[in-house]
């Protein structure tokens, strides 16, 4: 059975703190005063991108493809620029906007939130056969692949695909700055999978005690997997996760995976992820002042009320300057 797996990958995991040392704290962007051409195609999403995003954040918002800005082990496409727009909306409504409301204005995504949002249209295949979404580049740079097959109507797919995706790079980005507890690496010490984790389906990974089989690879990956998992999923989704985990599940030698009428392996899959998820309540309440249920509620009413229209109106509505 052929299985289609999606990897957030971390790389250059170079601490933010050290990285601001060597950068104008105000910007990292030549401070040019080019003024926007109102007769360019993209003159709406760039107005956008420059109010919402480098005005506010100083974060340069890349949905134009560049060589340097790509992985060159992958054959990628740009983004189209309709789906940038869309997805330049929704990072702003699902992403940079609730971490402004929950920490109370932009002072928080202004210090910590990276500099750089890229988009790539297709998704990165690896070799395994497993499918990279999203790529974390020493704190500053965030990429978004897949950007193509965005679709607005469907929640469950916007976050499997980027808003996860999102809240797990972002949460690297953090315990590269103010490490996780050490009491989080000894809890599932012995049942990561760095080589082969692609070989678990997603069932026996909740049954020991991860979110799903990726964030079973190392620790670091299950942790920040946690936080984005808690996120974005909602009751329901979160409900029927917890019901995997408490049960028994062995994949055959056809990779059918089959569900056991007791769990063996002797792990109390819900007890574990609740276990994990308090940690990293505490982490970010007592090391950043953030509440995780709050950032979880907001999403969640967000994801709600959503309409695709309205947001996209912001960047459709724009005219040319006076």
């Amino acid at each position: 059975m052929k299985k289609t797996l999606y990897i957030i990958s971390l790389i250059a995991a170079i601490a933010l703190s050290s990285c601001q040392e060597k950068l104008d704290p105000n910007s990292i962007f030549p401070d040019t005063k080019e003024q926007l051409d109102p007769t360019s195609y993209s003159y709406q999403l760039d107005s956008f991108c420059k109010k919402n995003f480098l005005d506010v954040y100083n974060v340069e918002f890349r949905y134009r493809m560049q060589d340097i800005s790509s992985d060159m082990n992958f054959n990628l496409v740009p983004c189209t620029y309709d789906d940038a727009i869309t997805m330049a909306v929704l990072a702003k409504y699902l992403w940079w906007d609730v971490y402004s409301t929950v920490t109370g204005g932009p002072a928080f995504l202004q210090q910590y939130g990276p500099r750089i949002i890229c988009l790539i249209g297709s998704a990165g295949h690896n070799a395994t056969g497993s499918v990279t979404l999203g790529v974390a580049q020493g704190g500053l740079k965030v990429t978004l692949h897949a950007v193509n097959y965005i679709d607005p109507s469907n929640v469950a797919t916007l976050n499997e695909y980027y808003f996860k995706t999102m809240h797990h790079e972002f949460s690297h980005i953090l315990h590269q700055t103010k490490t996780y507890p050490a009491e989080f690496r000894t809890i599932s010490a012995g049942y990561y999978k760095p080589n082969g984790w692609e070989e678990r389906s997603e069932q026996e990974a909740r049954s020991l005690g991860f979110t799903g089989n990726y964030g079973s690879s190392q620790e670091r990956e299950d942790f920040v997997e946690i936080i984005a998992n808690y996120i974005v999923k909602t009751d329901d989704e979160w409900a029927s996760m917890m019901s995997d985990a408490a049960k028994g599940w062995k994949q055959d030698d056809n990779g059918t995976l089959h569900q056991l009428e007791q769990d063996e392996d002797g792990v109390d899959g819900p007890a574990v992820i609740e276990q994990k998820l308090t940690i990293a309540r505490n982490w970010l309440r007592d090391d950043w002042g953030i509440s995780l249920d709050s950032l979880r509620a907001e999403v969640q009413k967000r994801q709600a009320n959503m309409n695709i229209d309205s947001l996209r109106n912001q960047v459709l509505t724009i005219g040319a300057p006076d």
